[in-house]
């Protein structure tokens, strides 16, 4: 499981291949829609107003965002009972089903306000699809990668995400080329849902490939968890749910802020027309999924969270400074944007896999997804709309302070990181597993030993200093000492003097 063997880097790569077109189509449906919701919104919003029509096709943006986190936690449950292979399946087929009905909607002059009605329930299925699909591929390359290469991996799987943003405005800037304006107005936006739904059938013909994660099999192998036995673990894990809400709100607010909101913000200030910072995007995007990859490598080496954290620092306090640069035309768009985009790489590219690694395999997706999706729904997408509202106020000034402080919080949120309760993965040193961790083998509860295989017994200390033993298995409990009772659920139990992660973190 996660060896450096050649059968389990191939199925590695075929596992961050399965994860990463997902990120590309996920990106892709959520930017196409917002770009070219200005031109099929007369023709689904019913009424002569253009203004009203734009204001409701935003509202269908908007609702893709408040019901992630219930997607979250129902297609998370899916995946952390079914598979993950079943989760992602699941998701890409929902996400691109709803693409093709968007691509075919008739128009309000056809069906009248049943048009808006439907776009506004394919957007709440896509949003539903959606708050399951990153986590359950984050969770994916957490269980499949290589050892030493997790955060490597996880930066490429999330760069995934910057693709499907840039082919998205490809794909606008295409459409308005060969048919103009009044041609994409006239229908030709469908054919920015057909590519979304095409794109969508090549996620599935890739995953069609791609096994299952061992680790979750050795789980169901395990037999289910009862209710009780999740809700133990949610309870063990609150502290890990509360840093994944925290560090979230920063790097989903830096990546708005520099992905979405900056071309704008610079034509506010007037340094740049919107054409001319629109056009500066894409070689920093581009640069971004190369910091991405090179910061993944750096947390493979130095640890993810130290990575982590310098990141976010970086980000806390480079944000304003870089701004107000801007603002005075001490350093040109393209130099701001570059810098910037470079400062978000740490936050976004070694997300996925370290909130997954802080959660035991049978209720990770879940754990992990609904604090992101909550905090990105909250933050992340509305940022764009407080940055405008603070503009036409007067305080654009402070837009920058906003995503600095965010960062700030970030930055906190990552010292409430505690060693995960359960069976995770990745706690330990990247070396080989000793030839006596078979079953029933006794180890300390040691950051730099190997989490037990199933069966496999393990020892931890309280903080009175009583030895006690837990297992991934309830039928191979062992008491550390006669007489002493231990739980069913042993692997439910977290440690009761929880260490900090290990090197690996």
């Amino acid at each position: 499981m996660g060896t450096h063997t050649g059968a389990g880097r191939t199925n590695g790569r075929k596992a961050l291949l399965a994860a990463t077109v997902g990120g590309v189509v996920e990106s892709f449906d959520w930017t196409i829609y917002a770009v070219l919701a200005p031109f099929f919104a007369a023709q689904l919003f019913p009424g002569d107003d253009p203004v009203t029509a734009l204001i409701g096709a935003y509202l269908g943006f908007a609702v893709g965002f408040v019901v992630r986190p219930f997607g979250s936690y129902v297609m998370g449950r899916l995946s952390d009972a079914r598979g993950r292979r079943f989760g992602l399946t699941l998701s890409m087929t929902i996400i691109s089903a709803a693409s093709v009905l968007i691509a075919v909607l008739p128009t309000a002059g056809v069906i009248g306000v049943a048009a808006p009605v439907l776009l506004v329930v394919l957007r709440l299925v896509q949003g539903l699809s959606m708050g399951g699909e990153n986590p359950s591929a984050a969770a994916y390359v957490t269980e499949t990668a290589p050892r030493g290469l997790r955060f490597l991996y996880s930066s490429i799987s999330y760069s995934g995400v910057v693709i499907g943003n840039i082919l998205s405005f490809g794909v606008l800037t295409l459409l308005l080329a060969t048919f103009g304006k009044d041609g994409v107005t006239g229908g030709g936006w469908r054919i920015g849902f057909l590519v979304a739904a095409a794109l969508g059938l090549l996620a599935l013909w890739i995953r069609r490939s791609a096994e299952e994660s061992e680790e979750f099999a050795e789980q169901a192998a395990a037999g289910p968890g009862t209710a009780t036995d999740r809700r133990a673990l949610y309870r063990a894990s609150a502290r890990n749910i509360g840093a994944v809400f925290l560090i979230s709100v920063g790097a989903t607010i830096g990546y708005y802020f520099g992905t979405t909101y900056l071309p704008q913000y610079a034509a506010q200030l007037g340094v740049a027309s919107d054409t001319e910072s629109a056009a500066t995007m894409l070689l920093p995007l581009l640069l971004l999924i190369a910091a991405m990859v090179g910061v993944g490598r750096l947390a493979d080496r130095l640890g993810a969270l130290r990575t982590l954290r310098a990141g976010l620092g970086l980000l806390a306090l480079a944000t304003v400074p870089l701004m107000t640069a801007l603002a005075h035309r001490a350093l040109p768009m393209w130099a701001v944007t570059v810098v910037y985009l470079v400062l978000i790489a740490a936050p976004i590219g070694l997300a996925n896999v370290l909130f997954a690694q802080l959660f035991p395999v049978a209720v990770r997706v879940v754990a992990m997804g609904v604090p992101f999706t909550i905090a990105t729904g909250l933050f992340g997408g509305t940022f764009p709309l407080l940055a405008q509202a603070l503009g036409k106020a007067g305080h654009l000034t402070v837009v920058p302070w906003w995503a600095a402080g965010a960062a700030t919080v970030s930055f906190l949120g990552t010292f409430l990181i505690r060693r995960p309760a359960g069976r995770t993965r990745g706690e330990g040193k990247e070396a080989p597993e000793s030839p006596d961790a078979g079953a029933g083998t006794s180890r300390t509860d040691d950051p730099g030993v190997d989490t037990p295989r199933v069966g496999t017994a393990w020892t931890d200390t309280t903080q009175a200093g009583t030895a006690r033993t837990d297992t991934t298995q309830a039928d191979t409990a062992r008491p550390a000492n006669p007489g002493t009772a231990v739980p069913a659920a042993a692997s439910s139990l977290p440690p009761r003097n929880p260490s900090h992660l290990s090197k690996e973190l």
